[in-house]
Parts: C-alpha cells; sequence; structure tokens
C-alpha cells in the first residue's frame, strides 16, 4: 500500500488531519492576534497621510525605521517580557499544559484560548475528515471552519470581522463551487447576493426605525461568504439559529451578567457557530425540523 492510500484509510485520516488541524490552529492564533493590529497600523498610517496635507514626510533616521509587522514577522513572542517563544514550546495545546499555562521566561499567565483554537482547529478537521474522507469536501469543509473560527475570536475582541478574511472566503467558496463541491456554482452566487442582501436590509430597516445601527458591514460579508459555500437554502437556517442563539445569549448577558443594554454585542460569533451547524448538520435538521425550506 502506498503512503497516499494509508493517509486515506478512514482510520488514519481523521487522526492526521486532527494533528494538521490543531498546527492550522496555532496559525490561526497569530491571524487572531496580529491581523488586527496590523490594520490599525494601516488605518493610522492612512490617517496620517490624510492629515498632512502635502506636506511633505521626513524620512525615518537611519535604525529607526519601523520594524516589518506581519503574519510571519518578527517569531512569536510572550506579550509580558518579550522573549521569542522556541519551537519546543510552540507545540499546539501540549506545549500549554506543559507550561501550565504561563511563559516559561517570566511565568505571565498565557490565556487559555490559545489552546482552545488549537483544539478548535483540531477538532474541525478531524471531524470534517472523518464525515466526508478523503475528498475536496472535506478539505473545503476545513477551510470554511478555519475561517470561521479566526473570525469569530477577534470578532469577539474587537467587534471587526476584516475583509482580509470574509472577502477571501467568499471567493473560495465560489471557487471550490466551480465544480460543485457542496452547492451548484448558481445556487452559491445566489447565495452569496442573498446573504449580503438578507443583512442589509435589516439593518437599513433597523436604522430606519430606530436610528441606530444594529450591525456592521462585515456581519453582511460573512453572511454573503456563508452563503458563496452552502447555498442560499442554507441561508435561512443560519439566520434562524444564529438569531435564536444571538438573542439567547444576549439577554442572558444583560440579566445575569450586567451587560450594558447600550453596549453592543458582536453577531459574528453566532452567524460562524450557524454556519458550521449548516455545513455538518444542515439537511438533517432541515428535513426534521424545517420541511418548508427543503
Amino acid at each position: 500500500m502506498s503512503f497516499v492510500g494509508w493517509l486515506s484509510q478512514p482510520a488514519v485520516l481523521p487522526w492526521v488531519a486532527l494533528v494538521f488541524g490543531l498546527c492550522v490552529g496555532s496559525f490561526l492564533n497569530v491571524v487572531i492576534h496580529r491581523l488586527p493590529r496590523m490594520l490599525d497600523r494601516e488605518w493610522r498610517a492612512q490617517c496620517a497621510e490624510l492629515t498632512a496635507e502635502g506636506a511633505p514626510i521626513a524620512p525615518a533616521p537611519a535604525g529607526k525605521e519601523e520594524a516589518p509587522y506581519n503574519l510571519w514577522t518578527p517569531r512569536s513572542a510572550c506579550p509580558g517580557c518579550g522573549k521569542q517563544i522556541p519551537a519546543m514550546h510552540n507545540i499546539p495545546v501540549v506545549s500549554w499544559l506543559a507550561l501550565r499555562g504561563r511563559c516559561a521566561a517570566c511565568g505571565a499567565g498565557i490565556t487559555a484560548r490559545y489552546p482552545l483554537v488549537e483544539l478548535a482547529g483540531g477538532i474541525v478537521a478531524g471531524y470534517a475528515a472523518l464525515r466526508f474522507g478523503a475528498t475536496l469536501v472535506a478539505f473545503g469543509a476545513m477551510v470554511f471552519c478555519w475561517c470561521l473560527i479566526a473570525l469569530t475570536a477577534i470578532d469577539l475582541d474587537t467587534q471587526l470581522l476584516p475583509d482580509d478574511i470574509t472577502m477571501p472566503m467568499l471567493w473560495a467558496g465560489l471557487l471550490f463551487n466551480l465544480g460543485s463541491v457542496f452547492v451548484p456554482l448558481g445556487t452559491a452566487v445566489v447565495g452569496a447576493i442573498a446573504g449580503y442582501l438578507a443583512l442589509w436590509l435589516v439593518y437599513w430597516g433597523f436604522k430606519l426605525a430606530t436610528g441606530k445601527e444594529g450591525m456592521g458591514y462585515g456581519d453582511f460579508k460573512l453572511l454573503a461568504a456563508i452563503g458563496a459555500w452552502l447555498g442560499w437554502q442554507a441561508l435561512p437556517l443560519v439566520i434562524l439559529l444564529s438569531s435564536v442563539v444571538g438573542a439567547i445569549v444576549g439577554i442572558s448577558m444583560i440579566v445575569f451578567g450586567g451587560h450594558g443594554r447600550d453596549k453592543p454585542i458582536p453577531f459574528g460569533p453566532y452567524l460562524a457557530v450557524a454556519g458550521m451547524i449548516a455545513l455538518f448538520w444542515g439537511p438533517q435538521i432541515t428535513a426534521r425540523w424545517l420541511p418548508i425550506l427543503r
């Protein structure tokens, strides 16, 4: 048996996908931490350029140039002491457990969200491989879920859903469906359009009725991306699930958590969770509970 054939075995593939997903989850932590800061730097630079009013900008003194900061540079370091994290301390989940959630150099606490994101990346990959086997559907499901994990954490932190993820995710969905991997291309295109317009209409209806903005444009783009992957038929289920869960969580936070009524609650995480549910179990849920949507 060839190596590829061995990897494709149902008893092996999910475990390989799990390990690979854990590694991807480690990279997702980098994206979650750095991408908002990269965007903030870019926005500040654009504001500085606009407010300069055409005045020439003096070059930075020698040796004072701003160091590159992106998803690859610099290497991961402890936010507390700034010491670079060696490879042996960067093993997904295992290193966090071995270090008991603390930096080896300064002892500063490391939030449990790091291993949780890694675990989420590994679990969705393993389950996709178990559910769909060694297929393009499984790989697409992994990419879809990894994007949603990153967007969820970023939205919880910053209440932003960056175009740097939502727009490539939308185009990737259409690209996969060129070959009808999840749904026919026409269904995917209509899904992207309907996903955007559905929340756009809600946004403007709420704004005209109250004078306030109920959600951001990032939510429109995220639902459009989900529609591009899963087709327009999945959108009613995604909207229903996200709205119900969002309402329950939001009311609970206000009643039991002391969350202010005027303080916004990000909607992206609910859309993301609903999108994953629709990916893996949408047809079964629709057939059992929402037959009118079939």
